[in-house]
């Protein structure tokens, strides 16, 4: 450092010196070297001066040297002390007489001794240096100063020989100095060492255009004259080597699919071998696939062509095999085979394998021609021939060798027909199957797939067992066995006036509004949508049911018999007449136009219809007309009594009766009641009368029964003024006004405890009854008696009150009349 940048120095450390406020001086060593030391101190207040002294550490107080500074310096040296040597250094702060004010102390050691110059120095690559020098006793490290003739300047620390010098500039001369540093210092530089780096490597780039050479390029190193480039086959022993002053380089006769690996260094003019290039893996191109083969396979439903080659074992590396058509499909694939899809029918492939490496591709393999399989035969077509016979034909298509027709019936028969020089093939065709016929080529290469199905039904079968039935007057039922290839049955049904049709899918029909009494012809036709109709099956002949009689009129002819008459309309038929009623049915038959129905009961009703029957079976019967025969009489009458005035008539059930008028006739005067019921309450009786007896039975209708029953005659009548009379002898006598001579009468007493009876002869009018108990109510009855000896129940009762006198009867009383119980 020159003196004036000293100067400048101190003067800024003495600025600084009078800003800093302390209360003791504080020394610092501020730089060493081997033989000097430069301190730094602080100021100290009331100094006029400052005295550095310095002692070795190992003997403090035997100074050695001893320097004085003004009061404004607080930079100061100490110069001719030994390198490496441990020193005090003492620092003291004086005033005008030379008295210390204050003091401090430092210990330092001197920087080492100057070095050696470097003994040695060689370059380890273009950018790098290796210095080689005797190290020096107390150095801890070194410092290296590396110069250039255009101002470079840089000191490297190193710790030991030999050091590394890096990051320099390729080609370039160097100065090379070298210090020793301590805690101290560092010691003076050593005398200059020139050295030169090599040239940097060259930058080098590789390919492989073939499969047995590699070329080598790189960009031109400056200042070099010379290229040298190395190749090393991996599991070889063998190095090629090979000099050039150009900046490319091609090496032939290398091994196929093999790695190279490659080097390269620069030489300069003085003959000196630049920094080596990093090493290049390069591989050479693999070789050309052998022994290609192709077949057509199935991928994923698509045809394609596998392809197929041999693998060389000794290829270095991963090698991707491309596949290409001139057709244009491509594969790649890293194994021996590959599939090129989708491929179609009758294409011709020209192929090629080649294999490819990180170098590139290497030569195609010679091309193979490959031809798939025939497309399927088109425009197939059917001619029906004479007896049943089908003839197929088709388009012819490239590259077929042969072909095959396959025919499948609906019910799983097969046929097949292979042929070499035709494209047609006759087979059996029957009615009612579908036929699906189909044709494959062949060639080398296999079958065309799958083409054009034709699909050819055959008209249906005419049904078999057709059976015509009539089922009613204007329907007939046709059934019959199905047929095949039948989808729909057309039945037509035609006489001399109009045609009936009928469609249906099942084997059974029905023909109605057909007209009565006529002749049909019928006719079963078979049908598909796809063949149509068969319009060669045969008809049969039908007749339909009589036509139903009209105008159906009865006419009664007495209480069991009707004529029945109609209008008959058919060409031969025999009619039935029947009355149907709860009795059964009562029929008569005719092939005319009337008949009579006879022995009818009474009380019944009839539905009366007649039917006309034929060969072609029976007619509906005609609208029924009601017959009702007369309601039958009851078969017994009784005629009860009830009072002397009234009687209760009832009789049997009468069939088909609805109502009764009943009547009791007399000379006296009669008596009669109309009711529903089957009995009857009629008043205005004659006692003692003879009444005929009759009926009129009259049905829903109003038909009307005139019916006679045995006579009644009625009872007797009561007598009247009954009176009781005292007689001798607890006796009383019973009297009352008769109304005829003709009857007896019997008299009943009825009392609380006895009861008393007498009869009196015809033609009497009184009883007597002895022995009365007095005391008693009586309930005293006087009634004549019928011819067979029965008392007639309805006569009236008189009370009487009989009382006692003693032992004897005292007063009879009447107490009232009452009715019979």
């Amino acid at each position: 450092m020159g003196a004036m940048k000293w100067l400048v120095i101190f003067v800024l450390l003495g600025v600084c010196s009078k800003a800093a406020a302390s209360s003791d001086i504080q020394v610092s060593v501020f730089t060493a070297t081997s033989k000097t030391m430069i301190l730094r101190w602080t100021r100290y207040p009331g100094a006029s001066s400052y005295k550095i002294s310095v002692a070795p550490q190992s003997s403090p107080s035997s100074p050695i040297a001893f320097a004085t500074f003004s009061s404004n310096t607080v930079m100061g040296s100490i110069n001719s002390l030994s390198p490496n040597i441990q020193y005090t250094f003492t620092v003291e702060a004086l005033d005008n007489t030379q008295v210390t004010l204050s003091n401090a102390a430092v210990d330092s050691s001197t920087a080492p001794e100057m070095m050696d110059p470097i003994q040695a120095v060689k370059p380890k690559d273009s950018r790098t240096l290796i210095a080689e020098f005797i190290p020096r006793t107390g150095a801890t490290h070194y410092v290296i100063r590396v110069q250039n003739d255009e101002g470079f300047y840089r000191e490297d620390t190193v710790s030991s020989s030999p050091a590394l010098i890096q990051s320099l500039t390729p080609y370039t001369e160097y100065k090379l100095r070298i210090m020793a540093v301590n805690d101290g210092g560092r010691s003076q530089p050593s005398l200059p060492v020139t050295a030169k780096t090599v040239l940097p490597p060259p930058q080098l780039s590789t390919s492989s255009p073939s499969n047995d050479s590699i070329t080598v390029s790189w960009v031109p190193v400056a200042n070099a004259v010379q290229y040298s480039v190395h190749l090393y086959k991996l599991g070889s022993n063998s190095d090629m080597k090979h000099n050039t002053s150009d900046t490319t380089l091609t090496v032939s006769g290398l091994e196929a699919g093999s790695l190279y690996i490659i080097k390269g260094f620069a030489w300069d003019m003085e003959g000196r071998r630049g920094e080596g290039s990093l090493y290049i893996n390069q591989t050479t191109r693999p070789p050309t696939p052998s022994s290609v083969n192709v077949s057509m396979v199935m991928s994923n439903g698509e045809a394609g062509l596998s392809v197929s080659w041999e693998l060389d074992q000794e290829v270095y590396g991963s090698i991707e095999y491309h596949v290409m058509s001139d057709r244009g499909l491509q594969c790649n694939s890293t194994s021996s085979s590959c599939i090129l899809s989708p491929v179609g029918c009758g294409e011709a492939h020209s192929i090629e394998v080649t294999a490819s490496n990180e170098a590139g591709p290497g030569y195609p393999s010679n091309p193979v021609v490959f031809i798939t399989y025939p497309c399927p035969p088109e425009s197939l077509d059917l001619v029906e021939s004479s007896e049943e016979n089908c003839t197929l034909t088709w388009d012819t298509v490239p590259y077929a060798d042969s072909y095959t027709a396959f025919i499948k019936r609906g019910d799983g028969g097969e046929e097949t027909c292979n042929t070499t020089t035709t494209n047609n093939c006759t087979y059996h065709c029957q009615c009612g199957y579908t036929y699906l016929m189909s044709v494959f080529a062949f060639n080398q290469a296999g079958s065309s797939p799958q083409g054009e199905i034709l699909n050819h039904t055959t008209v249906p079968c005419c049904p078999e067992g057709v059976s015509v039935s009539a089922v009613s007057t204007d329907t007939l039922e046709i059934t019959w066995m199905a047929s095949r290839g039948a989808e729909l049955y057309e039945t037509r049904a035609a006489d001399s006036s109009e045609v009936i049709l009928c469609n249906d899918t099942a084997p059974v029909c029905a023909l109605s509004d057909l007209n009565c009494d006529r002749s049909y012809s019928v006719v079963v036709t078979p049908c598909n949508e796809i063949s149509g109709c068969n319009r060669a099956c045969r008809a049969h002949t039908k007749d339909t049911a009589p036509c139903m009689p009209m105008n159906l009129q009865l006419n009664p002819k007495n209480s069991s018999c009707v004529g029945v008459s109609w209008t008959a309309n058919n060409r031969a038929a025999t009619y039935t007449v029947s009355a149907i009623g709860d009795d059964g049915e009562h029929t008569c038959t005719t092939s005319g136009n009337s008949c009579d129905i006879t022995d009818l009961p009474c009380g019944s009703t009839y539905d009366v219809s007649v039917k006309a029957t034929s060969a072609a079976g029976q007619s509906l019967p005609s609208y029924s007309d009601l017959l009702e025969t007369e309601p039958c009489c009851p078969v017994t009458l009784t005629v009860d009594q009830v009072t002397q005035a009234m009687t209760n008539v009832s009789w049997s059930h009468a069939k088909g009766a609805h109502s009764f008028i009943t009547s009791l006739t007399s000379p006296r005067g009669h008596a009669r009641c109309h009711t529903q019921d089957s009995h009857c309450l009629m008043g205005c009786i004659t006692c003692g009368t003879n009444y005929t007896v009759t009926m009129e039975a009259y049905s829903h209708s109003g038909h009307r029964s005139n019916c006679t029953y045995q006579g009644f005659s009625s009872s007797a009548c009561c007598p009247s003024g009954v009176r009781l009379y005292r007689m001798a002898g607890n006796s009383l006598r019973v009297h009352w006004r008769s109304a005829g001579s003709s009857h007896s009468y019997v008299t009943e007493m009825i009392g609380g405890s006895n009861n008393y009876t007498c009869t009196a002869s015809p033609g009497e009018s009184s009883c007597d009854v002895a022995n009365i108990q007095c005391g008693d109510v009586y309930n005293v009855v006087v009634a004549p008696l019928t011819p067979d000896g029965t008392k007639v129940m309805f006569c009236s009762q008189r009370l009487y009150s009989v009382t006692c006198s003693g032992s004897n009867i005292g007063n009879v009383m009447y107490r009232g009349k009452r009715s019979v119980d």
